[in-house]
């Protein structure tokens, strides 16, 4: 792989029940990725996310490992069956839960401490607010400085920010589900193109998750995290770091924070990235690299026919 190629590791909402079953029926090291998670949560996770229900592997608590673990196991077939190097890349970069993937991919994070962390996290995130208080909604055809006064308008007394600034014309807002019914009302009277509410669990990635920080904060301070192979362009700063304790600060304040996707796609691509490689389920972040950055090269990796595609041009 040149020298110019990022990797990166979906988020929540990418996970599909049988993701990452092919590679674990056909090669060892995938295979025991998953028995590795398995026995670091104590629990046959692999059974839900090959088998399903769909409904249980989208419970926050079990999808954030389960899209870990997928993205991993498929890491490690790249690395033992075609010879890759994480090392060969420029940077490594996750979407919300999936900066945990990029830690494991860089070697600064264990794979059972980040099953562990991730559920810890799942489960935190989940009941930081209760059931029906809290919403998520996508404003499409919007930028992130328009949402913000939306987020702002819509506010009030209540909480309303952006939480994922994904892509341009792709923003998402998160507070309480008053707040972001009256920023999807501004944001259709302000121009944009849609206002959506979001089937989530839980109001993600707003000051409503402080309680879910918190315990995020004590989880991470009994983990080990090591100096990065690769720089790891994170969530909150939209940019490269690789000393562990800004990195395990930048995990607590994630909970709360936005998602900078955009800006960290293009920090990669000012850096001299021109080609990302997506690792584990789906292709949400390989399509929004296209459309923050046209230019950028983009490939997929996650399935048998992935591995092949990466073979040749690899």
């Amino acid at each position: 792989m040149t020298a110019c190629s990022a990797l990166v590791f979906p988020g929540q909402g990418s996970q599909t029940v049988g993701m990452g079953k092919e590679l674990a029926d056909n090669f060892a090291a995938a295979r025991q990725l998953f028995e590795e998670v398995d026995a670091a949560l104590g629990q046959k996770l692999s059974a839900i996310i090959f088998d399903g229900p769909q409904e249980i592997l989208t419970l926050t608590e079990n999808a954030q490992p389960a899209i870990m673990a997928t993205s991993i196991a498929t890491l490690r077939v790249m690395e033992s069956e075609y010879g890759f190097n994480v090392a060969s890349a420029t940077f490594v970069a996750g979407h919300s839960l999936g900066e945990y993937s990029a830690l494991v991919a860089a070697g600064s994070l264990s794979v059972t401490d980040a099953a562990r962390l991730l559920r810890v996290r799942g489960n935190a995130m989940q009941k930081a607010v209760p059931a029906g208080r809290g919403a998520m909604a996508a404003l499409l055809g919007v930028d992130y400085v328009a949402a913000a006064e939306i987020a702002q308008a819509a506010a009030q007394d209540d909480i309303c920010a952006v939480a994922n600034d994904n892509a341009p014309g792709q923003v998402v807002v998160s507070g309480t589900k008053a707040a972001v019914e009256r920023a999807i009302e501004i944001a259709k009277m302000r121009g944009a193109k849609r206002a959506i509410l979001l089937d989530v669990s839980a109001p993600f990635h707003c000051p409503l998750m402080a309680p879910a920080a918190g315990i995020m904060e004590e989880a991470l301070s009994a983990a080990k995290i090591s100096t990065p192979s690769v720089p790891v362009v994170t969530n909150v700063t939209a940019d490269a770091q690789i000393d562990p304790a800004i990195l395990r600060r930048l995990l607590v304040d994630q909970v709360t924070g936005m998602v900078r996707w955009r800006e960290s796609v293009s920090y990669m691509k000012n850096a001299g990235v021109t080609k990302m490689i997506e690792i584990g389920a789906g292709k949400v972040l390989s399509g929004l690299a296209k459309r923050i950055e046209p230019e950028m090269g983009t490939m997929n990796v996650g399935t048998m026919a992935d591995l092949e595609a990466f073979a040749r041009v690899e």
